[in-house]
């Protein structure tokens, strides 16, 4: 394998350049969710919808002494699934399969080649190859590098941009998308971003939370008062996005973001939803939208004590207290690195289709500040939706998508 050169890409311009581009938006144009229900986005939004989730219990699962409830895929149908799309003698492991995969549909969705010299990749993740630690599978240590993974991504479809990481925490898969829209917005050499986030389950990330002890052993509920821990998911998903001076008839537009930390505590949130509140403000700052316009709000929702009563004061403190709230973890699981990107995509397409999904284990109020959880489907057009999510170490964001 040559060794990989990874440059920079320039971020930011002067305000000088910035005005001569003019009012720029950024738009999703292309999309893919690979994870136990299905290998691409369609197929699994409508078995969402019917409420179907592939999470169960794992009593042998990775060689864990103690049993984990979670959504796993099904390892010989990804390599097979891989196997049927071009090849260009590298091996890949099974974390860079997943991510191409994804890329992949999601190009072929969006109508792109991905060599484009004006599209370039981000790649969010929280753990990568960290399952080489333990099993190596003939791959050198440098493998477990996220920097050399997102490299040899991008090289797979002969990409002349070096790809960007972005892992923090539980919030990557959104703030992968606020720094891929940023970039757009300040680098006019880029017209397409393809954020692509992905994580899979091992001994080493499903005992790091058993640590923790916010597993639960049952499917998860949250907001609900007698919720007890998360459902741990893998999974990747893809969004592409494009710029553009004129409106794009029928796809999504990122009409604000939000990307706060707040510095709480290494694991803990903040108790009065500090980062995630500030997070929100910027978000709607950004926008045209009024609270009214908002249809919901797609939650982190982890079914953890402490995150769920911050999110219900972020909520709460920021006037949407009325505002119809969900979570998909009791569908998902919690799936790290992609969670952000597949909540978006699902709730993304419950929009356009004038519906707002349940929030599945709610069955009564459990958080400090009182808010509108929903507990089953709802018919409703609207124009905005807002996605937050928070993670370890006080990182929060928000992403308000408009149609």
């Amino acid at each position: 394998m040559q060794p990989i050169k990874i440059k920079e890409i320039p971020i930011f311009i002067n305000k000088e350049d910035l005005s001569r581009m003019g009012d720029l938006k950024v738009y999703k144009i292309g999309e893919n969710i690979t994870c136990p229900l299905g290998y691409d986005a369609a197929t699994v939004f409508e078995a969402v919808q019917r409420g179907e989730s592939k999470a169960k219990l794992h009593a042998t699962t990775f060689g864990l002494p103690e049993p984990f409830f979670g959504s796993v895929l099904d390892r010989q149908e990804l390599h097979e699934r891989f196997s049927q799309i071009p090849q260009n003698g590298i091996r890949y492991t099974t974390f860079e399969q997943l991510s191409i995969l994804s890329a992949y549909d999601a190009l072929q969705n969006a109508g792109l080649e991905g060599n484009r010299p004006d599209l370039f990749f981000v790649l969010s993740s929280t753990k990568g190859n960290i399952d080489l630690l333990e099993n190596p599978d003939g791959f050198e240590k440098k493998r477990v590098e996220m920097g050399v993974s997102a490299q040899l991504i991008g090289r797979y479809f002969n990409n002349p941009n070096p790809v960007i990481v972005v892992s923090n925490a539980c919030t990557s898969g959104v703030v992968a998308q606020i720094h891929a829209k940023n970039i757009l917005e300040r680098n006019e050499k880029y017209k397409y971003a393809v954020v692509v986030g992905a994580d899979l389950l091992s001994k080493f990330v499903v005992s790091g939370f058993q640590s923790f002890k916010a597993l639960s052993q049952e499917r998860c509920k949250p907001f609900d008062a007698n919720r007890c821990g998360l459902n741990l998911g893998e999974g990747a998903a893809t969004v592409i996005l494009q710029r553009s001076k004129e409106s794009i008839t029928g796809k999504l537009q990122i009409a604000g973001c939000g990307n706060r930390n707040d510095a709480n505590h290494i694991s803990g949130p903040s108790r009065t939803g500090e980062g995630l509140y500030n997070s929100i403000q910027v978000a709607l700052s950004e926008s045209d939208a009024n609270l009214q316009e908002i249809s919901f709000i797609n939650a982190h929702g982890t079914a953890t004590l402490y995150n769920d009563d911050m999110e219900s004061w972020a909520i709460s403190r920021s006037g949407l207290e009325a505002t119809p709230v969900n979570s998909l973890k009791a569908i998902f699981g919690h799936t790290l690195g992609a969670a952000g990107l597949i909540e978006c995509i699902i709730s993304g397409n419950a929009l356009q289709n004038g519906i707002i999904l349940p929030s599945i284990g709610f069955e009564s109020d459990g958080t400090v500040k009182k808010i509108t959880i929903n507990p089953k489907l709802q018919h409703k057009n609207g124009k905005y939706f807002l996605k937050i999510i928070s993670g370890f170490g006080g990182s929060n964001a928000a992403i308000l998508f408009a149609q």
